[in-house]
């Protein structure tokens, strides 16, 4: 066989270890499976219910939308804003807009139902609804409880800090120092009494509650390629959750909207300024011309003054339109100085101006804005990014600055020029009559508000027209539906899974780390790897009631186990006078004095003139199993009180004597070295056919030591699950020792099914019967009769054990 030979077997030997580890405790994963399975069903009935909803809003590609042409609204389709997917996500988690939706919502306070196991929450109850007033001090998220008496009253109870408990009526106010809110029957109308009518409410901080639907929202692309984003969110009711997704995307659509109607709103603003000043000039224009005409009779101007009035009305008409741009130029020069970056410019077209290089300007800087805007939806205050856009902005305020300066020189100019004109025209005029003179000047003054009153009323229209077909650049393709909801948690098929996972896995581990950090011996295996040392005999675990097996119960497999143990012996001690064997253990409680005492008796019972010794005269036991008096002992014969015949006591058990420690004597160890103990062992020699020594434990004394130049075999018991691996290597040092008979093992208290790997007969020497992982022999022995029971009372035999 090769070195990978072995190998293979090794790890086939561990694995069947574990194979026969895990059917001897079967029973276990019955138990933790049971309740695993019975906290997931606790878990999957009692659990908070938490629901998934969704809606889908569809971003359109174009920023602004008018069912009328670029011609027709020359300058006015200036509200394009470049919102990018992410943007717009960012927009939809802004902490600004999402106070809107909240402010629009009944959210500031949580309702809840008081149940026997858990406390659902609720939302809009028929039975109670809560003002709170917001402009007091209110302690957010402390529960008040609330009990239903009748359709008028109420009792009110809050814990501490707060403690307080009153009756009060519905609609009547509540006010302390820490709340102040009013509770009132939602629907009166379908009022009804029930048995659950308690109720608990929190009021909401609404930074928290803003928040935490931040945080809770998702917002994804549902397509790479396309631009429609999917909303969801979460929560333990699902009417709530829908109307939270439902307000959020009508707050985002009419937020967007406002904000793309912020230019026609500045826009209209200044167009009626300008109107509310022309008003007047024009109606006192119209009554001096109507007062002139009716007191004069002159109805129209001669040729001459036809032709001076014309040119008149041109220069007044061109210089009324300069003055008109230079109002635009001080609002633009206002606009710069008073540094308000989140309100867009009145742009240049709308009020009849067109210098390309100035709408090209105002056009950046509303852009800019609106990506600022944008950005600080969802950027924090060090943003670089932000702040490359404040430097932009700022560099063409600059610009614009020095544009409009510019413009303003050019029209002081242009206004100056005409000026002279129209001095020039005047002493043209003042050669025709006194009256057509007179009618020139006060129609040259109404043609001109007539013409600027209507200029500005068309430009009012106009941009009314705009902003009334601006359309908002996203749309909800799926509003949130209750029906469509989906249940997220508990997720009871993946618990049960999760459960019975665990409920088989913990007892596997539990066995597997046992073994693992074990340093107790648990198999042969554990003792051949460490020791050379013989095995004699394996005895199984004693359930029965009598320390005395092989006489209370002879058919039974620990009987059995000890007859084989007898066979064995015969291996061990070839020479006809080898008949001394001693039996000693590590420390208390390995069962030595069990395997002195019922390998004499069997011995005994098999024709052989038997001794057991009593050697351990430090904590003398034997005695009480025989129930003989341990005043008169092996200690009373050794200090020379009494002879050898007095000492030895006949047992029951055919064949056997027994020679008890006696009394506890203050130097045991230097009365095993008196000659009065090599005499007893002459004549015990000359007189039994086996002396069964039972010696104190060897590790914690030296007896065993003393006593072995004596004996013709040692007897090591080992106790399975009990004795340490340590105790190995204390044999090999022993059997090292010259002048000292070797050491074999007897293996005590076995109880793992399979001990050896195997599952039947062990012979040679290693094992004590038929069967022994079916029972110690399938019905063979007297001990099989757990058959007959039933599975529960097999069930709570195993627990027991």
């Amino acid at each position: 066989m090769n070195e990978f030979d072995e190998i293979y077997k090794e790890e086939s030997i561990d694995i069947k270890k574990y194979i026969f580890k895990i059917i001897g405790n079967w029973y276990w994963f019955i138990i933790t499976g049971f309740i695993a399975m019975s906290v997931a069903y606790f878990m999957n009935r009692y659990s908070d219910r938490v629901y998934q909803v969704s809606s889908s809003l569809l971003i359109l590609e174009t920023e602004g939308n008018s069912y009328y042409s670029d011609e027709m609204i020359q300058g006015l389709d200036l509200f394009k804003k470049s919102a990018s997917i992410v943007n717009q996500m960012g927009i939809l988690r802004s902490y600004d807009l999402n106070k809107k939706v909240m402010d629009e919502l009944e959210f500031d306070v949580s309702y809840y139902s008081i149940g026997r196991i858990r406390d659902p929450e609720l939302y809009k109850p028929d039975q109670l609804r809560v003002i709170v007033d917001t402009s007091h001090y209110q302690a957010y998220n402390e529960p008040v409880y609330i009990t239903v008496l009748s359709a008028e009253k109420y009792e009110l109870q809050i814990n501490e800090p707060f403690e307080d408990s009153k009756v009060l009526s519905f609609g009547d106010t509540y006010e302390t120092d820490y709340f102040s809110f009013k509770i009132i029957i939602r629907n009166p109308e379908e009022f009804y009494m029930s048995s659950s009518d308690k109720y608990y409410f929190r009021i909401n901080s609404p930074t928290y509650l803003i928040n935490s639907y931040r945080d809770r929202i998702g917002i994804y692309l549902q397509d790479e390629e396309g631009t429609i984003l999917r909303l969801s969110t979460t929560g333990y009711v699902i009417q709530k959750e829908v109307d939270y997704l439902n307000k959020l995307a009508e707050v985002f659509i009419r937020s967007e909207l406002e904000t793309k109607n912020q230019i026609a709103v500045n826009t209209i603003r200044f167009i009626d300024t300008q109107i509310e000043d022309i008003a007047d000039s024009l109606l006192l224009a119209e009554d001096n011309l109507l007062i002139f005409r009716s007191e004069n009779k002159i109805i129209d101007l001669s040729t001459e003054g036809q032709k001076l009035y014309q040119k008149f009305e041109g220069f007044e008409t061109s210089r009324a339109q300069l003055g008109m741009d230079a109002k635009y130029y001080k609002y633009i020069l206002n606009y710069l100085d008073s540094k308000r970056d989140n309100q867009d410019i009145i742009v240049p077209t709308s009020v009849g101006i067109s210098d390309q290089l100035l709408v090209n300007l105002i056009m950046q800087i509303n852009n800019l804005n609106s990506e600022r805007i944008s950005l600080k939806f969802q950027s924090l205050k060090s943003n670089p990014k932000l702040e490359v856009l404040d430097s932009k902005v700022e560099e063409l305020k600059r610009m614009l600055d020095e544009n409009v300066s510019n413009l303003i020189e050019t029209t002081d100019l242009t206004i100056a020029d005409i000026d002279a004109r129209i001095v020039k025209l005047n002493r043209e005029i003042e050669k025709l009559p006194y009256n057509e003179r007179r009618l020139i000047n006060i129609q040259r003054k109404f043609d001109l508000n007539d013409q600027i009153y209507t200029y500005l009323l068309e430009k009012r229209a106009e941009t009314g027209i705009t902003m009334a077909s601006n359309l908002p650049n996203a749309r909800v393709l799926d509003n949130a539906r209750s029906d469509q909801a989906t249940l997220i948690a508990p997720k009871s098929r993946m618990n049960y899974m999760i459960a019975l996972v665990i409920g088989l896995l913990i007892p596997f581990l539990v066995i597997i780390l046992r073994d693992y950090f074990n340093n107790k011996i648990l198999s042969k295996k554990d003792i051949e790897e460490k020791t050379d040392a013989a095995i004699l005999g394996i005895v199984g675990h004693n359930s029965k009631d009598t320390e005395l097996v092989v006489k209370e119960n002879p058919k039974s497999a620990i009987s059995e186990s000890f007859r084989t143990i007898k066979t064995n012996l015969q291996y061990m001690l070839l020479n006809d006078d080898a008949k001394v064997l001693t039996v000693t253990s590590t420390i208390s409680g390995e069962g030595k004095t069990f395997c002195s005492l019922n390998l004499a008796s069997i011995i005994g019972m098999s024709d052989k003139k038997t001794l057991l010794l009593g050697m351990d005269l430090r904590k003398p036991k034997i005695h009480r199993h025989f129930n003989i008096d341990n005043s008169v002992g092996l200690s009373s014969y050794l200090i020379g009180k009494e002879s050898i015949e007095n000492i030895i006591n006949k047992t029951e058990v055919e064949g056997l004597d027994v020679i008890v420690s006696g009394p506890v004597p203050p130097n045991p160890a230097k009365l095993l070295e008196t000659k009065a103990l090599l005499d007893l062992m002459v004549y015990a020699r000359a007189n039994y056919d086996f002396i069964i020594v039972d010696t104190p434990p060897i590790a914690l004394v030296s007896d065993a030591l003393l006593f072995s130049k004596y004996s013709d075999l040692n007897l090591f018991v080992i106790r399975q699950n009990y004795s340490h691996k340590d105790v190995l290597e204390l044999i090999n040092d022993l059997n090292k020792r010259p002048n000292v008979p070797n050491f074999s093992i007897l293996i005590n208290d076995v109880r793992m099914p399979g001990y050896y790997g195997k599952r039947y007969g062990y012979g040679h020497g290693y094992g004590y019967g038929y069967g022994y992982g079916y029972g110690y022999g399938n019905g063979y022995y007297d001990d099989d009769d757990e058959k007959d029971l039933s599975f529960i009372q097999r069930l709570g035999k195993r627990i027991k054990s």
